[in-house]
């Protein structure tokens, strides 16, 4: 069983128990686990369910750490499913209850939280203002979240240049913590930008990396149209990237997808973008 196979059965398990009141934080974790998973996928309306099921928009369940600790995953999950109203109110709860004075990973927290929900004017500013905090060099995982936040809103502004540096710092803060769907994730992102790549060969094979993000998801099952939506493409553009990865991969079928894939190499890391 893999890694996300075996996360998943043990804490949807310990979900499904009829927890006592002290318990209910263990079923906190487990939802709290499962809300990073669906993120690093880009499942938003799974990580949307999983961090409201421990505490509703807008407010911080009492006695709850993993009401504070997935602040930011509600928030995100909130802005990518188009409920902007929860996720402004989850961000003034956060200003409101004064985070920032915890430590300087809270401090972080807020002060992306506020970024990402400000209009398209002051959010640069406000992410700017968020990455000049001192010590938040503490907290990588959470800096390169905060990259990648920066960096997504910048492609959509179509501020190509400056997405591509915060999306690789991005990229590069999850690869040196080894969290791979992350990085991944912030790749996928900055191959969105047009930035290039060495190709990776292998078994005659020859994969940019939005070929290679596009055929995984492909032979997950979804159709066109939701894998455009997880990339922020068009569906013709899916269609031509699948166009082009069946004969690299000598395939004539998205059902010969998976069994392909596990014989192309990973990308080299560290590899340098135009």
């Amino acid at each position: 069983m893999a890694e996300d196979d075996r996360l998943h059965d043990y804490t949807f398990r310990l979900i499904g128990q009829r927890l006592e009141h002290a318990e209910r934080r263990l079923a906190d974790f487990a939802h709290h686990a499962l809300a990073q998973a669906a993120l690093a996928a880009c499942d938003f309306e799974e990580c949307y369910a999983h961090t409201t099921a421990i505490t509703p928009p807008g407010t911080f369940r009492s006695h709850s750490l993993q009401a504070l600790w997935t602040a930011l995953d509600l928030i995100d999950a909130a802005v990518h499913t188009g409920r902007d109203d929860e996720a402004r109110a989850h961000a003034e709860a956060a200003r409101r209850a004064d985070l920032g004075r915890l430590s300087p990973r809270f401090a972080l927290v807020t002060a992306a939280a506020r970024a990402m929900v400000a209009s398209d004017d002051e959010a640069p500013v406000l992410f700017a203002a968020a990455l000049a905090l001192p010590g938040i060099g503490e907290w990588p995982f959470e800096l390169a979240r905060v990259h990648l936040a920066y960096g997504e809103r910048l492609r959509r502004l179509r501020r190509t240049r400056d997405a591509r540096s915060q999306l690789a710092a991005a990229r590069d803060g999850f690869e040196r913590l080894g969290a791979l769907p992350w990085a991944r994730r912030a790749a996928t992102e900055l191959g969105a930008t047009g930035a290039t790549r060495q190709r990776v060969n292998g078994g005659g094979a020859s994969l940019t990396l939005q070929e290679r993000e596009v055929a995984r998801l492909a032979a997950t099952g979804l159709t066109n149209r939701q894998i455009a939506a997880r990339l922020y493409v068009a569906p013709r553009t899916v269609s031509a990237h699948l166009y082009r990865i069946f004969p690299k991969l000598g395939i004539t079928s998205r059902a010969a997808l998976r069994d392909a894939l596990n014989t192309v190499p990973p990308p080299a890391r560290r590899q340098s973008y135009d």
